[in-house]
């Protein structure tokens, strides 16, 4: 590293919005691997200098990545989901890493609740029979309610709680499978999740991701939701056994689905395109301009603490 009076060089994994880049290389000089080539020997090339990451929660940074980096001391993740950061790695190395969590709270779970609704009163499907002029021959299917209905959440997290908010404006019951009850919780807690797929009409899952959520919603679950059931993922794609989830689809095990996420995104199941039962969506729940620009916001606010000794807003590790 040169002289106390550098600017940190931060590496770049993957690209934020435009106005995050300006206002990040006018703060650090950026190394942004996404632009070149030969990322190994770009690494190599700057191995020493490198005091950051900034990357986001799809790309993460692995023990790997890490271990090449001497002078590493932060990871900051534009994202809330840090499953694709090796933790124990960087805590074994006192490397501190942050998220972006509570400015995409609203903006995920809008999106959630629009997925239920568009699955539930077949939106993309009534949206295609207009625009192909079939609608003057009559005949239209008739729809799910969503006002009143049973709701089950899998996770009570701050984006489960701001989803229950919002269905509680339907009429909903709302009931909720977490670790823990929750304290202050106006919602009916249920231990056990094969309970409460059987009791709900329509399951969202808001579960952070990880090892110990993995495969959660599976052939059982599935089935414990039922032919009248619909699955709405706004999670992580590792939380929803993908296979089991197709099979009920195409059997009709279960109603339908609406899917901000999936296991292999962006290159995703192409049984999924074949499904007229699945609403499909590109990982964007937080993909409005508001919400991306908090984020970016604090990605940059945790990355200036650091530098200048202190306190992280959001610390993981």
């Amino acid at each position: 590293m040169s002289g106390s009076n550098a600017r940190p060089a931060v590496l770049m994994t993957g690209a934020y919005p435009q106005w995050d880049m300006d206002a990040l290389a006018s703060q650090y000089d950026l190394l942004c691997l996404f632009d070149v080539a030969n990322k190994d020997a770009f690494i190599t090339e700057n191995t020493a200098r490198i005091r950051a990451i900034a990357t986001r929660g799809d790309l993460g940074a692995s023990a790997e990545l890490m271990g090449r980096l001497p002078n590493l001391e932060i990871v900051s993740v534009f994202g809330v989901g840090t499953d694709s950061v090796d933790l124990p790695y960087a805590r074994t190395r006192g490397i501190k890493v942050t998220n972006t969590p509570d400015v995409l709270t609203d903006d995920v779970a809008d999106l959630g609740v629009a997925l239920l609704l568009a699955a539930a009163r077949q939106v993309p499907q009534n949206d295609r029979l207009v625009r192909a002029g079939t609608w003057p021959q009559g005949g239209l299917p008739l729809v799910t309610r969503v006002s009143g209905k049973k709701v089950g959440i899998v996770g009570m997290g701050r984006i489960g709680a701001a989803v229950a908010k919002r269905l509680n404006g339907f009429d909903c019951k709302i009931s909720y499978f977490a670790r823990s009850e929750k304290d202050g919780s106006p919602f009916r807690f249920e231990p056990d999740l094969l309970t409460l797929a059987r009791a709900s009409e329509f399951l969202i899952v808001t579960l952070s991701g990880g090892e110990s959520t993995k495969d959660m919603i599976n052939t059982d679950v599935l089935a414990a939701l039922g032919q009248d059931g619909i699955l709405v993922n706004v999670s992580r794609g590792t939380t929803v056994d993908e296979p089991a989830l197709i099979e009920a689809l195409q059997n009709r095990t279960i109603k339908g689905a609406g899917l901000d996420v999936f296991w292999n995104e962006p290159n995703i199941n192409p049984a999924f395109f074949a499904l007229d039962n699945a609403v499909l969506q590109p990982h964007h729940a937080s993909g409005t301009v508001e919400t991306r620009k908090a984020m970016g916001q604090l990605v940059r606010d945790n990355l200036s603490a650091h530098f200048a000794g202190k306190p992280l807003l959001t610390p993981v590790a």
